[in-house]
């Protein structure tokens, strides 16, 4: 896996906004972020550490309206990772993920911010069939409550573009951790160093508007296509190609008549109604 390119200082941002500082992405972006910026605002619910010179600590919910517009309130980009990676039932996702990404949203538009990225994810378009490679203009085709949430952020991430002029980039991340597990990620994966360049292109690019990019590493084999996305300048420079070999030795070739197999969205795709669990 190599090392990110630490990337010129920019000086139009005097201080980025990191929600999820706290996650797994957060705590890579926390170190990857710090040269574009005077001053890097972490925001989590959970406990972030000590603070770095460069850095502000703020402890706040979201899904607060008054506490979320006081975190953004000052900042000039939003990178917003937060929230929960796994699926929920609509009633959590509506008191919690829903009103968060508003507040967002509207903060930005209230406060000057120049630019959101957010974290969106494959599971927005998860039932596209792998073979059909969408891109990043296709219809959405949410594969899970989770991916709704994240069609959800999109498309209020393209209302406050048309009509207040809020840039914003969306980042369909498919598999991103340390080494790919499996085989769909033989495709999907993002390592951690190239999900830093993306964020680091999406906030540097030097006009976006409303844009979608999908987050996967230089893999030989594709399931999504950045294709209409070349405006934002992601160069991925790690690969699954190296783990193949590995990976197919340790993992059963899986069924290809099955729902996890046939679509992009992989597991999430077959699971069932949240409500209908326990």
């Amino acid at each position: 896996m190599s090392t990110p390119t630490m990337p010129t200082p920019t000086p139009d941002y005097r201080r980025i906004l990191l929600t999820g500082a706290a996650g797994s992405l957060g705590s890579h972006l926390r170190r990857g972020l710090a040269p574009l910026a005077g001053r890097l605002r972490l925001a989590d619910v959970r406990d972030m550490g000590a603070a770095a010179p460069h850095e502000e600590i703020v402890r706040v919910d979201l899904s607060d309206r008054a506490a979320a517009f006081a975190a953004i309130e000052g900042c000039d980009a939003v990178v917003h990772f937060a929230g929960h990676p796994f699926e929920q039932s609509f009633e959590e996702i509506a008191a919690e993920t829903l009103p968060a990404s508003y507040h967002v949203f509207e903060g930005a538009r209230r406060f000057g911010v120049r630019r959101v990225v957010y974290a969106s994810s494959i599971h927005a378009v998860g039932f596209y069939p792998v073979e059909e490679v969408p891109g990043t203009r296709v219809m959405q085709r949410p594969d899970t409550f989770y991916g709704l949430a994240k069609t959800f952020t999109e498309n209020l991430a393209s209302l406050y573009w048309d009509k207040f002029g809020v840039e914003s980039v969306m980042l369909r991340i498919c598999s991103c951790f340390d080494a790919p597990a499996d085989r769909r990620m033989l495709w999907s994966w993002l390592s951690p160093a190239d999900c830093v360049r993306l964020v680091t292109a999406a906030l540097t690019a030097p006009r976006v508007g409303f844009s979608v990019v999908y987050g996967t590493s230089a893999n030989a084999r594709a399931a999504v296509s950045n294709a209409g996305a070349a405006h934002i300048g992601f160069r991925p420079l790690d690969s699954a190609d190296g783990f193949a070999a590995a990976v197919m030795a340790a993992t059963p070739r899986p069924d290809p008549n099955e729902v996890a197999s046939r679509v992009v969205g992989g597991g999430f795709a077959a699971t069932g109604h949240p409500d209908d669990a326990g």
